[in-house]
């Protein structure tokens, strides 16, 4: 189901009289659903508002799960005065999660599940929350694709691990010297390019790139690809969500006026300035695999102007971004 309807629902049927999420809650969830139906498809050409878009709540005792099409165990409706629940299915249980989550995963089963606690909890602003979804949004997107756990049990790596563990614990050579410095060198030279670079400088770029995969394992260069492909590819929606937001979106007066509300335009410039900063000071060796969301963030900046269109092989040729500057197999 395209995600307008969910917008629409949420838009008309979140009131001060539902027996539910508080009203705070309900506005910040509000706004993502409505965030995301304004700039998703500009940003990314392809389907992603098709991909079924619940999301699931997390307090400090109650869970709430919003546009899930089925009721898992353990949930119950919630109640409202208002006659909107015949088209808004909310759901609620108590806490089972840690309310400091920010994940995306099929907790109960497919569609996949954005699962986020508060802002309070989870050190967001309201703003900066509202993106977080949207990053979320993009991972349902990824693991919506028809081959996905398919191709990504491809890969060979999770060494047996059945629970999806091995994507954050996978034994990269992070601390290697020769590995680390080669990606801090790399990273530091896309801090220079992304700003303003010339195509023969971006393309010196990919090709030092591709002499770094060739040191490493190619079991190391599929693990680097995958989290690239995954993490990177998110964090440049989110700031891509962040800049279309401050040109054409406004957002609703009564998320404007809460206290901890920033413009868009300010998360934008604010997003953009710590990709640069944390490429600038990468440090492979101790940041290890979060070294590659910005990392692949800025590869895929650079994509834009040397491969227009890329985002459209993005599922159908997962896990090697660099593989979109060169023709369609």
């Amino acid at each position: 189901m395209h995600v307008i309807p969910y917008a629409v629902w949420l838009l008309s049927a979140i009131s001060p009289g539902r027996v539910g999420p508080d009203s705070l809650d309900a506005l910040r969830v509000r706004e993502a659903y409505r965030l995301t139906a304004a700039v998703q498809d500009s940003i990314w050409p392809g389907g992603w508002g098709e991909t079924p878009f619940p999301l699931l709540l997390v307090t400090s005792d109650r869970e709430y799960l919003f546009a899930f099409p089925r009721v898992p165990d353990g949930f119950t409706a919630s109640t409202a005065t208002d006659s909107a629940t015949a088209t808004l299915r909310i759901m609620e249980r108590p806490r089972q999660f840690q309310p400091t989550l920010l994940a995306t995963f099929p907790a109960f089963g497919p569609p996949a599940v954005i699962v986020m606690g508060r802002p309070e909890t989870t050190g967001k602003t309201s703003t900066t929350w509202v993106l977080t979804a949207l990053h979320e949004r993009f991972h349902q997107y990824q693991t919506a694709a028809p081959d996905y756990f398919a191709a990504v049990e491809r890969l060979d790596l999770s060494g047996g691990d059945q629970t999806g563990m091995w994507m954050l614990n996978y034994a990269f050579p992070y601390a290697t010297p020769a590995v680390a410095s080669a990606f801090n060198a790399l990273a530091r030279a896309l801090a220079r390019l992304v700003p303003r670079s010339t195509r023969a400088q971006r393309r010196a770029f990919w090709n030092s790139y591709e002499q770094f995969l060739s040191r490493l394992s190619e079991q190391d260069r599929r693990y680097l690809g995958f989290q690239l492909w995954q993490e990177g590819v998110a964090r440049y929606v989110e700031l891509r969500a962040a800049e279309a937001a401050a040109r054409t979106y406004l957002p609703t007066p009564a998320f404007a006026m809460l206290p901890d509300f920033a413009p868009f335009s300010r998360a934008a410039a604010t997003m953009r300035a710590e990709l640069l900063d944390e490429l600038a000071r990468a440090d492979l060796a101790t940041t290890q695999r979060v070294s590659f969301y910005a990392f692949g963030a800025a590869m895929a900046l650079l994509l834009d102007q040397d491969a227009p269109g890329w985002q459209r092989r993005y599922r159908t040729e997962p896990f090697a971004i660099e593989r979109y500057l060169r023709a369609p197999r």
